[in-house]
């Protein structure tokens, strides 16, 4: 088995650093015009393929029916009694992130993450006998004191090990002035990992196997993953491999694209307040160079134009289907310039870094696709863009209507053909398997012979 499993290696790591000769013409697509206000967050529901859910600032989740692109007319949850802030686009606090159970489909449970009058909040709700309404009331998971009004950071998500990741930002004001994004006794300035419970009392959670602070240092908390972060302002997993991409914003000078490799991560230091990217801030709280800090994979400067801007906004991974030979790139965003870029990174390589906005800075309507402020995924890895100033925006090939074309059964880097590369992601789990699974075709938790059976049968290459 040691021998299948470098053969798998090796056929992989060939497949996905090999460059693309020649990529898809892309484009935009806007499915929103109006009736949206200062959207922050797009995340869809585990296995629901015919809608996408919005939150907008004050405190509302829109639902967005992907039939007609559509929004329906009444909130899927209403907590604007709750939400402090959201008034305005300068305004940092509002509802700021949102998070389906990966069983939502049994459980009905899914979270968000808003602002209060002096607290920021991780709560729990559910879905209603209507699955266009949830039920108004909810429980909280967790509550903290924020000392400012920015820096909030907000965004929720699943990983790929069922647990719930929390990206809380330093507090607020300049220069840390707590040094909270150091300080592991502080939720500020941090990556949290927890694991929700299904109903149950409070807390209604638990702490996972893994977390590197559960059970050491008395005064640090147990749901902190990563920390020394200043505003991780979107983050996401990629749904194939399991790696976690983070945007952090900068203060004067530059902005970052933080990486964790499936599996790895836990309790990396990503350098806040001593480190603001790739330069030394000056102050104090940690060492600047010190090997036990995590660099970035990439940053940019504070610098007008298409090289830099002011404040990132993270992306993600394509893995949809109607774009094959995007599959791996990662698309992210500059808010203030409005640039839009992406690259790949494989193996601790980065390669076709390019700026995006020839193709994708103006939609297809002829719209100006600006204020990007934040990225998600349909059911099928499509990719979509929120513009803050109300507008939803999907990538698409510049030929066609965007709609996605279901892949075959055994292409699991859907590139179009069934392959070398697919037959290394299924060795490379076989045996039973974690999440991701990619190799269970069949959906059982193991990779065996009747998964490579199915794989086999639609060879193409």
């Amino acid at each position: 088995m040691k021998a299948i499993s470098t053969l798998a290696a090796t056929v992989l790591a060939a497949a996905l650093a090999a460059p693309c000769i020649a990529q898809t013409a892309i484009d935009t697509k806007r499915i929103i015009n109006t009736g949206l206000v200062y959207p922050t967050c797009i995340a869809h529901a585990p296995g629901d393929s015919t809608r996408l859910f919005v939150l907008e600032k004050a405190g509302r989740v829109r639902i967005i029916n992907l039939a007609d692109n559509t929004l329906v007319a009444t909130s899927f949850l209403d907590i604007d009694a709750l939400v402090t802030g959201g008034a305005s686009i300068s305004d940092e606090q509002g509802l700021l992130g949102m998070a389906f159970d990966p069983n939502y489909a049994t459980n009905g449970q899914f979270y968000v993450y808003y602002t209060s009058a002096t607290n920021d909040n991780v709560a729990r709700y559910t879905v209603s006998s209507n699955p266009n309404i949830a039920n108004p009331t909810g429980v909280l998971l967790m509550t903290w004191v924020d000392p400012y009004t920015n820096h909030n950071g907000g965004c929720l998500q699943f990983g790929p090990d069922g647990n719930l990741y929390i990206g809380v930002g330093d507090g607020g004001s300049q220069n840390d002035p707590g040094n909270r994004a150091q300080n592991l006794a502080e939720k500020l300035g941090k990556v949290h990992r927890i694991k929700p419970t299904t109903g149950g009392a409070s807390p209604y959670y638990t702490i996972p196997a893994g977390n590197p602070f559960d059970g050491g240092a008395t005064t640090a908390d147990d749901t902190v993953w990563t920390y020394g972060m200043r505003n991780p302002w979107r983050f996401s997993f990629d749904r194939l491999t399991g790696d976690l991409w983070i945007g952090d914003v900068g203060q004067n000078s530059v902005e970052e694209i933080d990486f964790q490799e499936a599996g790895g991560g836990a309790g990396r230091n990503y350098g806040w307040r001593c480190a603001e990217g790739d330069l030394t801030t000056g102050m104090t709280g940690c060492t600047f160079g010190d090997p036990s800090l995590t660099a970035p994979i990439h940053t940019y400067r504070h610098v007008s134009g298409t090289t830099g801007g002011y404040s990132v906004t993270g992306g993600v991974v394509y893995r949809g289907c109607r774009i094959p030979d995007l599959q791996g790139t990662y698309f992210f965003a500059e808010y203030v310039n409005a640039n839009i870029w992406s690259f790949r990174y494989v193996g601790g390589v980065k390669s076709e870094f390019q700026n995006r906005n020839a193709t994708l800075g103006t939609s297809a309507e002829g719209a100006v696709v600006n204020q990007i402020v934040a990225f998600g995924e349909d059911e099928n890895g499509e990719v979509y863009m929120a513009d803050h100033g109300g507008q939803i925006y999907k990538i698409i090939p510049a030929t066609g209507d965007g709609s996605c074309i279901p892949p075959l059964v055994g292409d699991l880097d859907r590139n179009g053909v069934v392959n070398g590369a697919d037959l290394g992601l299924l060795l490379a789990g076989w045996g039973v398997c974690g999440v991701p699974c990619p190799g269970d075709l069949d959906g059982n938790g193991l990779i065996n012979g009747a998964d490579l059976g199915s794989l086999l049968s639609n060879w193409s290459v």
